[in-house]
C-alpha cells in the first residue's frame, strides 16, 4: 500500500506543479516593465488652519485642531451651549481628546459664541 502511495505522489506532484506553473509567451517577454510616476493633489482645507479670535480660542486651537481643521468645527450647524458642551464631553469621554477639565468649559464657551446658535 505504501508503494502504491509512493507512486501516486511521485505522478502527481509534477502534474500538480506544471499546473501551477504560468505559460511564458513570447509576447509578455516583449513588454516593458511598468514606470513608477509621482502625482499630487491638493486638497481642500483652512489657509491658516486657525480658529477665530476670541476669548477660549488658544484653548481650542490647542485641542481641536490636534485632530480637527478649523474648517471642519466652523462648517458644522450652528449648536447651543448644551450641544457644544456635549460634543466636548463626547471628544473627551468617547475618543480620548486630552482636553484638561480646566479648558473643557472654556472650549464650549468659545465654540458657542463663535460658533453657535445666535440668540
Amino acid at each position: 500500500m505504501k508503494a502504491v502511495a509512493f507512486i501516486a505522489c511521485v505522478l502527481v506532484v509534477p502534474l500538480v506543479a506544471a499546473a501551477a506553473t504560468p505559460p511564458t509567451h513570447k509576447a509578455a517577454a516583449k513588454t516593458k516593465p511598468a514606470v513608477s510616476s509621482s502625482t499630487s493633489i491638493t486638497l481642500p482645507g483652512d489657509l491658516s488652519f486657525d480658529f477665530k479670535p476670541g476669548a477660549g480660542s488658544r484653548a481650542a486651537t490647542t485641542y481641536c485642531l490636534t485632530c480637527h481643521s478649523s474648517a471642519y468645527v466652523s462648517t458644522q450647524p450652528p449648536l447651543d451651549k448644551a450641544h457644544w458642551d456635549a460634543e466636548v464631553t463626547k471628544m473627551r469621554k468617547a475618543y480620548g481628546a486630552a482636553i484638561p477639565d480646566k479648558d473643557a468649559g472654556e472650549i464650549s464657551d468659545y465654540l458657542t459664541q463663535t460658533y453657535g446658535k445666535k440668540s
